[in-house]
């Protein structure tokens, strides 16, 4: 290299970033002992931002463009550096690209279940996981206070501390959007915006903004899912004795078809307890057998809201109980399943006939005379 190139080499004309990767946020300028020349040219694309810092110092910030860095555009780095007038011979300062674009498919999710209470069954502990978007959007305040003076800071290098903050806060929002767990999934759109706007003050101090905040799944644990599974089977079989006497019938006409496995299918049967079944099945084509009584109706589980308490659940009887003792009242707040919210007693329709059948309280005394 001759000695004209040498000094060429030392001063920079021309700044720019072409960024071919998808996870880099802030990439400095490789200026190592070069100097910038006044005058150069500092090319900004779509979606960057540059940030000039002087020993330091936060300076100038400049949107996409094209500039020519001279005094007249440059007043902060000008002002901290004491350029009193315009300047003629190269400077130094630090230069770092920021990516102002959105960064998605950022994944979140609980390392520990949550324990929540449910209005339907209690206490549980609930896993979930998702996805979140998020984009730069005060370059200044995002080198400041996350990147500081790493040349080619990553999505990775910020992700779990973003993380921990949406995981803490999920909780408090699962609690306070107050869905059953059964409706969960009809609901993942609406708690997550709910996140999101709850957590958008605390991504504000780092210069972030929440694009984004998806909700993919919330799960119960196993055993609880299994116990779901067999109540859904089941409401699916509804009379188990219909169900059991239409399964006996079936195994009588498979026998009927193979009689060579009539034997073990009649072991089996009386194995289980099917005997009477059995007989009831074969001597209903004889004699038409009364329908069955359809199953009883669920009873209504009641909550009433005592003394700052949850109570309950109460059946009839026992939300009667509690009239008459004075713990429930027309005032007293009761939900059940279905009700839209808590709503005072004396207000309905089912309830308020039991204060009727209350007595009023006793009259005080007559002194004597």
């Amino acid at each position: 290299m001759g000695l004209f190139d040498k000094l060429m080499g030392q001063f920079i004309d021309v700044i720019e970033w072409v960024d071919d990767t998808r996870d880099t946020m802030v990439w400095k300028f490789p200026r190592r002992d070069n100097e910038i020349k006044n005058g150069a040219q500092l090319i900004v694309r779509e979606s960057q931002a540059a940030v000039f810092l002087h020993e330091g110092q936060l300076g100038d910030v400049y949107k996409p463009g094209r500039v020519q860095l001279t005094t007249s555009n440059m007043p902060v780095l000008t002002t901290l550096a004491s350029w009193k007038y315009a300047f003629d011979a190269p400077f130094k300062c630090d230069v770092y690209f920021v990516s102002t674009r959105q960064f998605t498919d950022l994944k979140w999710g609980t390392a520990n279940p949550i324990m929540l209470r449910d209005p339907e069954f209690g206490p549980v502990r609930l896993r979930a996981f998702g996805s979140y978007c998020v984009c730069v959007a005060d370059p200044g305040t995002f080198i400041r206070q996350i990147a500081g003076t790493d040349p080619n800071f990553s999505t990775s290098e910020v992700t779990s501390q973003l993380r921990n903050m949406l995981v803490s806060r999920f909780a408090d929002a699962l609690g306070e959007a107050k869905v059953p767990i059964l409706d969960l999934a009809a609901n993942y759109t609406e708690i997550g915006d709910l996140l999101r706007d709850k957590l958008q003050p605390e991504f504000d101090e780092y210069g972030l903004t929440l694009t984004k905040f998806l909700v993919e799944n919330i799960s119960l644990p196993p055993a609880v899912e299994e116990a779901l599974d067999k109540r859904s089977q089941m409401g699916v079989v509804g009379n188990l004795n219909a169900y059991t006497q239409f399964q006996t019938a079936n195994a009588i006409e498979d026998m009927a078809n193979n009689p060579g496995t009539g034997a073990n299918m009649m072991g089996m049967i009386a194995g289980v307890g099917m005997g009477n079944v059995v007989g009831g099945a074969v001597n209903q084509a004889a004699a038409p057998q009364p329908a069955a009584p359809p199953p009883l109706p669920p009873q209504v589980q009641w909550f009433a809201a005592v003394g700052g308490q949850q109570a309950g659940p109460f059946d009839a009887a026992g939300l009667q109980q509690a009239v008459a003792a004075g713990q429930v009242t027309r005032d007293t707040l009761v939900w059940k399943q279905g009700m839209p919210g808590w709503t005072a007693a004396g207000q309905v329709a089912e309830i308020a006939s039991l204060f009727g059948a209350v007595p009023p309280p006793l009259p005080p005394p007559v002194p004597p005379r």
